[in-house]
């Protein structure tokens, strides 16, 4: 079957706008009775429509945008259209009930959420099982800096990215640059991903330049040090061109008192429907096997490097000595009920008093112990960007493999790659995904829990 590369893609932005205003029409249709003003108000409740999703980005779905980022999009603009709607119905002085108000708002919620997502989906499955919709690529750079790219793209066939060549960049650079060129003209290639630390800067301005006169998109893959400095973002003064080395999304104040807001709802919930029973339950049951206090503290750093004092539950035989050594599979120092504690992460559980107590958050980057932290910041350049926003019992990273014992430096490493990406994506919808994914490797078993 010939491969189509994206002939049709750009008809899909136009029919969700359509299809989302046909929606926005045929349920006003259904629910309100405005029969001598129906048409200039179809319109307004429209035109709102498409001006809240054009400041938000709500069309703005490509191949690599996940689902998450699509529903925390979709709550914003129901939540900014709700407020107009309110609005324009108040202006337009006609009765109208909160019932009828919210059943046309949740109609169309569910209609529009649901279109968005079959399409979504369809166009997933029809680059994985009919190879349409396809990027042709090409990549440049050495095999070690382009390989993790490769991967994911051979991993991720719905991403619908088919890489058809790669320069390594290994000999004369300048004539193995030219040759590229010439396949991408040839070829007709749509993307150009380029290892940033392979070039000079005349280099990379060349390649920007080519790349801009033949209408091709040109992305810039980093290595290990530029991601972990943060990312740039251009800010605008006036008209002058500001760059700030990070965008946190916690630093707004909206994001924060959610969060708060978030965190406070979900640890009493926690701690009022689980701690209240369980805590004695296994109070009991430490008491029993091994002599010492039922809950483990310990010094931590927090938001912008304060020391807290983090709760557990304590899991192992007390020691009136400080030193602390790390946990290894097989430890003798770990009681039978602390091995339970430890692979089920009921450990962590008392760390909802530091959530109720706003030193800790349920999700964020996971809290290390002073002296490893004073170890990592030597080992990761930047390691301290982490300490912008709060610590939580569980994180990205943990949900992707990092958690437990830091074994070799690369655990650390992408372990802080997961919390940068945290920092600088967050949202609620984020934080739920993440909860969920948590609660799902407990009831799994994770073999790093230990």
């Amino acid at each position: 079957m010939r491969n189509t590369t994206g002939r049709y893609s750009g008809y899909i932005r136009p029919f969700s706008y359509v299809s989302d205003v046909l929606i926005l029409s045929f349920f006003g249709f259904y629910f309100f009775n405005f029969p001598q003003r129906e048409i200039p108000f179809y319109l307004l409740l429209s035109s709102v429509w498409l001006i809240i999703a054009a400041q938000l980005g709500f069309y703005e779905v490509y191949r690599y945008t996940k689902v998450v980022s699509i529903l925390n999009c979709a709550v914003k603009q129901f939540v900014l259209f709700t407020i107009s709607l309110l609005s324009i119905v108040y202006l337009y002085g006609e009765q109208t009930s909160f019932t009828t108000l919210f059943s046309y708002l949740g109609s169309v919620a569910s209609c529009i959420v649901i279109l968005k997502l079959v399409i979504y989906y369809f166009l997933k499955e029809f680059r994985l099982h009919y190879g349409g919709n396809l990027r042709r690529v090409i990549l440049i750079g050495s095999p070690e800096k382009v390989a993790p790219l490769q991967t994911f793209f051979s991993e991720n066939l719905e991403y619908g990215y088919k890489v058809c060549n790669s320069f390594s960049l290994e000999e004369n650079i300048e004539k193995e640059l030219q040759e590229a060129f010439s396949f991408i003209i040839e070829n007709k290639m749509d993307e150009v991903y380029c290892a940033m630390s392979d070039l000079t800067q005349p280099q990379i301005q060349m390649l920007i330049d080519f790349a801009n006169n033949n209408l091709k998109t040109l992305k810039f893959i980093p290595d290990d040090n530029q991601i972990l400095s943060g990312s740039y973002v251009f800010q605008y003064y006036g008209y002058l061109p500001i760059i700030a080395l990070r965008d946190i999304r916690l630093d707004e104040t909206y994001n924060k008192i959610a969060k708060r807001i978030f965190d406070i709802l979900f640890s009493v919930l926690v701690i009022v429907v689980v701690l209240s029973w369980l805590t004695p339950i296994l109070a009991f049951l430490i008491k029993l096997e091994s002599k010492g206090p039922v809950f483990y503290k310990h010094q931590r750093n927090g938001l912008s490097n304060k020391v807290f004092t983090c709760y557990k539950f304590r899991s192992m035989q007390f020691s009136k000595d400080e030193k602390y050594d790390p946990v290894s599979k097989v430890d003798s120092r770990v009681t039978a009920i602390g091995q339970f504690l430890r692979q089920t992460s009921l450990d962590e559980f008392p760390q909802f008093y530091n959530v109720l107590k706003g030193e800790m958050s349920v999700v964020g980057p996971r809290p290390h112990m002073i002296s490893y932290t004073e170890q990592y910041a030597l080992k990761v350049n930047n390691f301290m960007i982490r300490h912008f926003i709060k610590p939580g019992i569980t994180g990205l990273a943990q949900t992707k493999g990092y958690r437990g014992a830091v074994e070799n430096d690369s655990d650390i490493i992408n372990r802080f790659k997961y919390d940068i990406f945290y920092m600088e994506n967050w949202s609620i919808l984020l934080d739920i995904e993440i909860i969920l994914k948590t609660i799902f490797n407990i009831l799994k078993g994770d073999e790093k829990a230990y």
